[in-house]
């Protein structure tokens, strides 16, 4: 399984949605500190674009001494429609500065120092520390599992719904829908829904390293159910 540090790194440099909570700045619409952009440095840092007029540039421009405590809290949501969608969040703590001279005029770059991280997904909940953050991989897939998740759902749901086949018999999951849920370089993760849902997780037999590779495992997982 991944670990703990890839798998926060995963959602920091995803698409996930996510929030920049400032002690203090309470008066702000959740958009105004939502990051245009986000980027993890070389040190584990992550640098946040925002207008250069937004609440959170204000306040770290008249913070002092680097003790601009905040907190990035990263939403993850399932791209296809799956009862209980949201499926993880991961929280960066650090202090935020600002770095001038890495955006457009009119924008502004944060720089969050990470001091400690923490992640609730679907594999469970663990702190990370920030030189493994730092250290951590980002899963090759991230990029492409929203397009890949969709894909699944909408072109290969009966393949889905076979690998219910590879669960024994007996199995709780006959008379229910199959709704592919999380996809990373270990294996799939399918939602059985409809009467009592639960979740089941097909590995590869080997990690994956790209689209690829991903299409030739998903094959033979299909083909191993079908049998």
């Amino acid at each position: 399984m991944p670990s703990a540090a890839e798998r926060t790194r995963t959602l920091v440099q995803s698409t996930c949605s996510a929030v920049l909570l400032i002690p203090g700045v309470d008066a702000a619409r959740p958009e105004q500190l939502t990051p245009q952009a986000r980027v993890v440095g070389t040190d584990g840092e992550v640098f946040l674009l925002f207008p250069a007029d937004s609440p959170a540039v204000r306040t770290a421009t008249h913070a002092q001494d680097d003790e601009l405590s905040a907190v990035l809290e990263i939403t993850d949501v399932a791209p296809v429609s799956v009862p209980h969608r949201i499926r993880g969040r991961a929280w960066l703590h650090g202090w935020l500065t600002c770095a001038p001279g890495l955006a457009a005029p009119g924008a502004m770059m944060l720089r969050l120092e990470t001091g400690e991280a923490w992640v609730d997904d679907l594999w469970g909940a663990a702190g990370v520390s920030p030189e493994d953050f730092a250290q951590a991989s980002v899963d090759p897939l991230v990029a492409h599992e929203t397009e890949l998740l969709q894909h699944l759902h909408s072109a290969h749901s009966e393949q889905v719904q076979g690998l219910c086949g590879l669960l024994g018999e007996g199995t709780r999951a006959k008379g229910q829908r199959a709704v592919p849920l999380s996809l990373d370089r270990f294996g799939l993760r399918v939602r059985f829904v409809g009467g009592r849902s639960f979740d089941a997780r097909f590995d590869f037999p080997t990690p994956v390293r790209d689209v690829a590779e991903l299409r030739r495992a998903m094959h033979r997982l299909f083909e191993a159910a079908s049998q």
